[in-house]
């Protein structure tokens, strides 16, 4: 019998732990790029996704006011993450050719790193959602080819065109990365975008 002169001797049962403020929005984008990793997921729905959380729809709409802004949350992860390292290297002491190897090889880490974000990053997951989502990866990587028209057209001052040609190598680079996404993601994450990546660099650059 609990000694009835300490309180101590009957411990009351533990509060339910809530989550900190901000906490259950990244535990929802987390397991929305957990479901994203999946080979052959459809479309991901609410219901699925609370499911996968054992919460109600309405409590992720607690902290989201819709599916298409739990995506952009995925997709801000995506331009910060990549973005932030990318400045570091335009902005570095290495050469142009160098510069251009760290940038595309960022790229693909990323990629191999985060499968789910990768069917966002070629529109895959995105189908059916709102259109601003595809619009705001279209510009993503629009904005990765700015940075490497940048480096191009600083390593060729004395070029007559050096903008056009800066252009068509910035374009044909971005277009490798998206072409080992989409066989990364269609793939089921089989070929992995690293795969011979020096190689192909040596041939592409």
């Amino acid at each position: 019998m609990a000694d009835e002169q300490n309180p101590a001797a009957t411990p009351e049962p533990a509060a339910r732990k809530r989550p900190k403020p901000g906490e259950r929005r990244i535990q929802i984008l987390q397991a929305l790029a957990s479901m994203l990793e999946q080979p052959g997921t459809e479309r991901i729905t609410t219901a699925a996704l609370a499911a996968r959380l054992q919460v109600s729809e309405a409590a992720l709409y607690r902290h989201f006011a819709s599916k298409a802004q739990m995506f952009e949350g995925l997709i801000d992860f995506i331009e910060s993450s990549v973005f932030s390292l990318l400045n570091q290297i335009t902005e570095g002491p290495h050469d142009t050719s160098e510069k251009l190897r760290r940038m595309v090889t960022v790229l693909l880490q990323f990629a191999e790193r985060n499968p789910g974000m990768v069917r966002v990053m070629v529109g895959d997951a995105l189908v059916f959602e709102n259109d601003r989502l595809q619009q705001r990866m279209n510009l993503f990587f629009d904005k990765v080819e700015a940075g490497l028209r940048q480096v191009l057209r600083e390593a060729s001052p004395d070029s007559n065109t050096p903008t056009v040609d800066a252009q068509v190598k910035a374009s044909l680079i971005v277009s490798f990365v998206l072409g080992r996404l989409q066989r990364f993601a269609r793939s089921g994450y089989k070929r992995l975008p690293l795969e011979h990546l020096q190689a192909s660099l040596n041939t592409l650059l």
